[in-house]
């Protein structure tokens, strides 16, 4: 007959007294499905509130809806539609200024977070100065913004009339206005990328900072070759979240400008909102379709950053 292990170990059987019992199937899997269990309330809340949606907009943007009418299967006559509008085209080249420019914020933000991680006297009055635009409200940074290009009674015309330019209304000309809206979102982003590149500055290894020393490095090469390797956590979230807000800026367009001077600082989240949810419209298909480019363009680079960031981690 085949040998057939005991249940229980003979020894407890020797001993006598009630055996042990077995362990139920909680304690049985504990560790493997605690994480589960934490995790699930914030993954099903990320599938209603962002994957669902995301499959929405896709779904709509093959209709021509107004939010209350039966819906109208089209096809993909919105992305065609969409790809002949002039509109559209001007709120994609102002969504790459805004990209470009936007990501400014993030050496801008390293190199204060760089002065501010020092014990002097006063370092503490001084980063209390720089945190104050992340905290206050978007809304807040556009009037400030508002009044200080008003040709009337701004600093900014001020400055450029001082300087023989002239009284330059910025917010009134097509030449400057997605550039002065920019101005005035990199003052909270850069407190922002501050504020991740001070916390990864209190986390960097003094060890490998003596050694890199003791190896002769000095200036750019001590920041370049020790430093921001340790800050990469802190440079992927900075660039992720840097994207994000460059490709969904729609708070400060909407109150410095409104869209204008005739659509000129429009942006596609802008753009989209005037064709969905505006009285221009309630065109709930173009602006899916809308949505959808705007989807694409900001997971292409966000995949492109992280695709980078792995190989960079592979290689080195």
């Amino acid at each position: 007959m085949p040998h057939v292990a005991p249940l229980y170990p003979p020894e407890l059987l020797s001993k006598g007294g009630p055996l042990p019992r077995e362990r139920g199937y909680w304690r049985r899997n504990q560790r493997r499905l605690a994480p589960i269990l934490f995790m699930a309330p914030g993954a099903l809340m990320f599938a209603v509130y962002v994957v669902i949606p995301i499959f929405q907009s896709i779904w709509i943007s093959f209709y021509k809806w107004d939010g209350l009418s039966a819906k109208i299967w089209i096809g993909l006559a919105n992305y065609v539609e969409l790809f002949h509008d002039p509109a559209f085209y001007t709120s994609l080249e102002n969504n790459i200024i805004w990209l470009v420019l936007y990501m400014l914020a993030v050496p801008a933000g390293l190199a204060i977070a760089i002065f501010l991680n020092q014990n002097v006297v006063g370092i503490r009055l001084y980063k209390s100065l720089f945190f104050f635009p992340f905290v206050i409200s978007q809304v807040v940074v556009g009037l400030i913004f508002s009044w200080f290009y008003a040709p009337n009674i701004g600093i900014f015309p001020q400055i450029t009339e001082a300087l023989g330019l002239g009284k330059i209304a910025v917010l009134a000309d097509a030449r400057y206005v997605t550039y002065g809206i920019i101005a005035a979102g990199l003052w909270p982003q850069i407190a922002y990328c501050m504020i991740l590149y001070l916390t990864g500055l209190n986390n960097v290894s003094p060890d490998q900072i003596e050694a890199g020393r003791l190896d002769g490095a000095r200036g750019w090469r001590m920041l370049w070759h020790v430093i921001l390797p340790q800050l990469r956590p802190a440079t992927f979230i900075a660039v992720v979240v840097t994207i994000i807000g460059a490709l969904r800026s729609f708070d400060l367009i909407s109150i410095m400008t409104d869209g204008g001077p005739y659509g000129s600082s429009r942006v596609l989240s802008y753009y989209m909102f005037e064709e969905a949810l505006s009285e221009y419209g309630y065109r709930m298909g173009y602006g899916a379709a809308i949505a959808v480019v705007l989807f694409i363009i900001m997971m292409f680079f966000i995949t492109g950053f992280i695709w980078h960031m792995v190989k960079t981690e592979r290689e080195g």
